[in-house]
């Protein structure tokens, strides 16, 4: 998140612990940037972002006097943001099976193109395709999901993954390799499907 040079974040946390109203709503505005890409990144459709963003930051309020400066406190929020949509992914009910039949009529064409290879996929329909990438991620456990957007997706490093989640780098290493796999093996589950 890129510093704003005239928002006094020091002073601001001190007038919020005062309980200061105002420099509760300016500590909010500043910090929304950055819990709405969160949110927007790792959250299922469902879920209205509002809310959860609501949430997040009630959250960093109630645990504010835990926040003793060690690291930035963008960075002390981004992990609170982060946490509470693997909880939110957790606490989602997840479909038993992902079909062909789920699938849009564009998301299958863009299937159907990369199974059979016949012809490129267009511009157009990258947007069926995101889709589909999203679908397949949904399939996932909420921790897999979450390592595969930020390692993969938003090409976030090893340790940057470790920072955020709290994770060691070797559990961030085998829930990627696990994930993939599991992805892999979802794709292969839809082929098979198409073609019977």
């Amino acid at each position: 998140m890129p510093e704003d040079e005239s928002f006094d974040l020091v002073g601001c946390l001190a007038r919020v612990r005062a309980r200061d109203q105002s420099a509760a709503r300016a500590l909010v505005d500043h910090l929304y940037p950055l819990v709405i890409r969160i949110i927007r990144a790792h959250l299922p459709r469902r879920v209205a972002e509002e809310d959860l963003a609501q949430d997040i930051f009630l959250k960093m309020f109630t645990r504010l006097e835990q926040y003793q400066g060690a690291v930035p406190f963008p960075h002390w929020v981004s992990r609170i943001a982060v946490t509470t949509c693997i909880d939110q992914l957790r606490a989602q009910k997840r479909r038993p099976e992902f079909r062909w039949a789920d699938l849009s009529e564009n998301e299958a064409d863009v299937l159907d193109a990369v199974l059979t290879d016949d012809r490129e996929v267009e511009a157009g329909d990258a947007l069926a395709a995101r889709e589909l990438v999203h679908q397949l991620l949904g399939q996932l456990k909420p921790d897999d999901r979450m390592v595969i957007q930020l390692l993969d997706l938003e090409q976030k490093t090893i340790a940057e993954i470790s920072a955020l989640t709290g994770w060691n780098q070797s559990l961030v290493k085998v829930r990627a390799f696990r994930a993939r796999r599991k992805l892999r093996k979802l794709f292969q589950e839809l082929e098979q499907k198409e073609r019977s």
